[in-house]
């Protein structure tokens, strides 16, 4: 039986599945982008010798226009340095306003809760009179001396 990175490596080779290939390395052109032009991107691709640039902002528009070397440079560094980029190839740049943006690029969630050392050593008094409170101290007590 054959393994499952095989058929994917086979099926990923075949001739109607070329645009994945090419995704792959337009993914890796926008990941060698300096950050700032990172975020500028929504995607791109190439189509009769042309690259196109769909940006994600207007006012990046402006920006990126004077850097239209950059693109076409980074470019030929990914095909020389990859043998699956090998075949695309751009003389031209084109930068357009993208307006499907929210159906292609989901912005990723970074976790931002900052996790602190434990400074209580889960001695204290509990002085409350429900038994309710009482139990929810008790819990919060344990989970102290467990982290200790």
């Amino acid at each position: 039986m054959k393994k499952a990175n095989i058929i994917l490596t086979h099926i990923h080779a075949l001739p109607q599945f070329k645009m994945l290939q090419n995704h792959y390395c337009y993914q890796k052109l926008i990941s060698t982008l300096p950050p700032r032009f990172k975020k500028a991107v929504a995607f791109l691709y190439v189509k009769d010798d042309t690259l196109f640039v769909a940006l994600s902002h207007p006012g990046f528009k402006i920006e990126l226009h004077y850097n239209k070397d950059l693109f076409r440079d980074l470019l030929s560094m990914v095909a020389m340095a990859d043998e699956k980029c090998k075949e695309i190839t751009a003389s031209k740049v084109v930068l357009f306003n993208s307006k499907h943006l929210s159906i292609i690029r989901k912005e990723e969630i970074i976790s931002t809760i900052p996790y602190y050392k434990e400074r209580s050593k889960g001695n204290f008094q509990i002085e409350s009179k429900d038994s309710d409170m009482i139990a929810v101290f008790n819990k919060i007590r344990e989970s102290i001396k467990k982290q200790l």
